[in-house]
């Protein structure tokens, strides 16, 4: 769960974006970036599963396969308690950080490059997600004690220069945004999440930058603090709650509840964030206060096992979590 500080961050998530029959990464992920191979059930595994470590303020990566720790991935520039991350266009990793900043790294390295996009009111930045016509960063701006936030702030996918405020005077009603993601619609999806009081799903036209619908309304969400969203591979919405550490999941077409999907606690999930589906078509859920990433089956959410178990490389209250390529994968064409 994301408490508000001054100094202003979890499916990173974002989480992948979404995801269809042919694939479950999004198109900024590992088969974007030329990554084949893909299997988590493999003899061999070019992917990692990344995870932001709030209390240790890094991002570690660990065998897609397997879940054991590979190493400490991004670490400095001034991050702290990242939420979302995710891969850009250009092949590095992109992550929000409480400096109120959007931090970019080497995507091969881990190495970090630059602060890519801060200011224009950003404040506790949480999800953040490429996308849109001119596949833009689209990053959700939290609440901050000094005031300001609950705003999509949208900046240049290439530059990091702003651009707008998407829904400048919140006809939405948006309130402590979370994950973001894009639906196969073209829409942007946008997690609210007031203080009190169930959560909701709003839309989002981004080529207009404006309201478009209240998705899953808060009336018939029946969820808490919902801070992990993505789209299953039947194109089913599942939404995370830290509150009540479950999983749910809705219609991918109507918003409609089908029900919860993982039972609270079961596995010893503890206040679920980051959700992420993996080549294999199971769930993967970061237990924050377990200090573990949870893998489930992903028809009918059973347990299947502790996938980065308790405290393996460091992590500390993970939030986002995201496939990627490995770091210790040598791609064709790059150094």
């Amino acid at each position: 769960m994301r408490f508000t500080i001054a100094l202003s961050v979890v499916g990173l998530f974002l989480p992948i974006i979404g995801c269809n029959d042919e694939t479950i990464f999004n198109r900024t992920g590992p088969e974007a970036l030329g990554v084949s191979n893909l299997g988590l059930d493999g003899v061999e595994s070019d992917v990692s599963l990344y995870v932001g470590s709030g209390n240790t303020n890094n991002v570690l990566a660990y065998n897609g396969r397997s879940g054991a720790f590979q190493r400490q991935f991004a670490k400095g520039g001034g991050l702290i308690e990242p939420e979302g991350i995710t891969f850009g266009p250009d092949g590095n990793l992109y992550v929000s950080s409480r400096s109120n900043a959007i931090l970019r790294y080497d995507g091969q390295t881990g190495a970090f490059i630059d602060v890519f996009a801060r200011g224009h009111g950003l404040q506790d930045p949480a999800g953040i997600v490429f996308g849109g016509p001119k596949n833009d960063l689209f990053v959700s701006s939290g609440l901050a004690d000094e005031g300001g936030g609950n705003q999509i702030l949208r900046f240049d996918g290439r530059t990091g220069a702003f651009k707008a405020v998407v829904d400048p005077q919140n006809k939405a009603g948006l309130n402590d945004p979370e994950s973001v993601i894009f639906g196969s619609d073209g829409l942007l999806y946008v997690e609210s999440t007031p203080e009190e009081g169930p959560g909701e799903v709003l839309r989002y036209n981004p080529e207009t930058n404006r309201f478009v619908d209240k998705f899953i309304p808060k009336s018939k969400s029946n969820i808490l603090d919902p801070t992990g969203m993505v789209f299953g591979p039947n194109g089913d919405l599942f939404l995370s709650s830290s509150t009540t550490s479950e999983v749910k999941r809705y219609d991918g077409k109507t918003g409609a509840l089908k029900g919860v999907f993982i039972s609270t606690g079961l596995g010893g999930l503890n206040e679920a964030e980051g959700l992420a589906f993996g080549r294999n078509g199971d769930l993967f859920v970061a237990s924050e206060l377990g200090s573990a990433v949870l893998e489930y089956d992903g028809t009918t959410g059973a347990f299947v096992r502790e996938f980065v178990t308790a405290g393996s490389g460091g992590v500390d209250e993970p939030q986002n979590i995201i496939f990627g390529p490995s770091p210790t994968h040598r791609r064709e064409g790059r150094d």
